[in-house]
């Protein structure tokens, strides 16, 4: 089977060198296997990621109320990548809907060749993050599927940023920061000078679901909280982001508007504000990508991605298994186990 051939189609293989692909090839076998059958157990220790060729794959947790499905995916998703970057376990059970054909990338293969090759551990990585990212934003936006009443607050479309006051932050405060990072001199002195700060109060708004973006952020100090109103529930708490964390950086992969809130949390939190055209410089995996930067971006999103599934498993139990318009049966998209 030519795999460079079913790989190549594939939008997020799209910035992938020819001779990349055949690397990859390398470090891939296909699978076939029937309906219902078991492909990653809860909890499993296993870092194999996988593109769906052909059928579907149901994945799931079990709960006091039977079981959940947390997705359905269909051919062309590629999941597992979560747990090959974080090294966890696997967040759900992945079964087949149907017959089902896989790509299977084995996790000591692409460790070796990613560690021979940087270039290929950049597009990798470059990938990884943009479909962890992507999965983050579906599952923000499907939230408002496991509840059966509806209705949102009207978006704020103007601006939020107001400082309380004039601010400075010296560049050797900003070092500091990007140097906790273990990013290089050249990105440390890249971001410490070309980022911006801002000051908030607690509870002040930073942006709004809905809204544009042309920036990311990091927290310099205090605390932020990514929130979304949830019909039927309120306003949900989906992160809060300490020092040295990111947010607000999916916008910036597929420019489309902010998927949730994101507010101080205490008095006095200062954030860094990176703009568009910074981020893409130093993540351009045409030009000098920053590898380690990559890798902090992907860890990120995947311990996200790993908080919203226990969010959503924990509504279903307290909700004693009902209440959630998500069951089993039901098909939504999809996004990955871990």
């Amino acid at each position: 089977m030519n795999i460079p051939a079913l790989l190549r189609p594939s939008e997020l293989f799209s910035h992938v060198s020819d001779e990349q692909l055949a690397r990859l090839t390398q470090c891939a076998s296909v699978r076939s296997l029937p309906e219902e059958a078991v492909l990653l157990k809860e909890s499993e220790v296993s870092r194999d990621v996988y593109l769906l060729l052909e059928g579907g794959v149901r994945i799931q947790r079990k709960t006091p109320y039977g079981l959940f499905a947390l997705a359905h995916l269909e051919a062309g998703a590629l999941f597992g990548e979560a747990s090959f970057v974080d090294h966890r376990p696997r967040s759900g059970e992945v079964i087949t809907s149907a017959p089902s054909e896989l790509l299977v990338f084995d996790a000591e293969a692409l460790d070796t060749a990613l560690h021979d090759d940087l270039r290929l551990h950049l597009a990798l990585s470059w990938l990884f993050w943009k479909s962890l990212s992507t999965k983050l934003r579906q599952t923000n936006e499907n939230l408002t599927w496991f509840f059966q009443t509806s209705g949102k607050p009207p978006v704020e479309t103007t601006s939020h940023f107001q400082p309380g006051g004039d601010l400075y932050i010296d560049i050797a405060t900003k070092r500091k920061l990007f140097t906790e990072m273990k990013l290089s001199s050249l990105e440390i002195n890249f971001l410490s000078s070309l980022s911006r700060e801002k000051v908030f109060s607690a509870n002040q708004i930073i942006f709004r679901e809905g809204e544009s973006a042309h920036e990311m952020y990091v927290v310099l100090e205090g605390r932020v909280m990514i929130s979304k109103f949830i019909p039927g529930a309120g306003e949900e708490a989906l992160a809060f982001v300490d020092r040295g964390g990111y947010f607000g950086e999916m916008a910036l992969i597929d420019n489309a508007p902010r998927s949730a809130d994101a507010k101080a949390h205490e008095d006095g939190t200062v954030i860094l504000a990176i703009p568009r055209d910074v981020l893409e410089g130093i993540l351009d995996i045409h030009k000098v990508s920053s590898l380690r930067l990559l890798n902090v971006l992907c860890n990120l999103v995947a311990s996200r991605l790993r908080e919203i599934d226990d969010k959503i498993v924990t509504w279903f139990i307290l909700a004693g298994g009902s209440g959630i318009s998500w069951p089993a049966a039901q098909k939504r998209p999809g996004k990955t186990p871990g």
